[in-house]
């Protein structure tokens, strides 16, 4: 910051109007090679990261969950509860192609896509609230969910 505030003082100071424009010039592109490279290399490695997939086997019960996307429904055998189960690593990354268990109203089991999320529509002909278990390759995740059919 410090460069940027003494360039532009040292540039308000200066008679020749050419060479000002040349200065500034020279920042503009410079600025603008600065922006392509964050753009082209850096941020996109960043992005690619943060978002892939876990590659350790490891499934981390203490960072995996289960998360309602909507957990009240009729009791009509038709309108849908939603689900989701995330099974993380200990680094809290994603892991694919584990199968996930779901209890609580009948069996179903699910595999994980490649961000660790499985999804499940859940159905009820039955006005209660049920609390949901979920199971990674056998192993319990310890963590419940309730949802309400009325």
């Amino acid at each position: 910051m410090h460069v940027f505030i003494n360039l532009c003082y040292y540039l308000l100071k200066m008679k020749d109007i050419k060479k000002k424009i040349i200065i500034a010039g020279g920042v503009f592109l410079a600025s603008m090679l600065l922006v392509f490279y964050l753009g082209s290399f850096v941020v996109p490695k960043a992005l690619i990261t943060l978002t892939k997939a876990s590659g350790s086997a490891k499934v981390s019960g203490k960072n995996s969950f289960l998360l309602g996307e909507k957990i009240l429904a009729r009791a009509d055998g038709e309108d849908k509860c939603v689900v989701n189960v995330f099974v993380l690593d200990a680094d809290g990354k994603g892991m694919a192609n584990k199968q996930v268990q779901l209890s609580g109203l009948g069996e179903m089991v699910g595999m994980t896509n490649t961000l660790g999320k499985v999804s499940f529509e859940l159905t009820s002909r039955v006005a209660k609230q049920y609390e949901l278990m979920a199971s990674i390759n056998g192993a319990a995740l310890g963590k419940t969910l309730k949802v309400t059919f009325r």
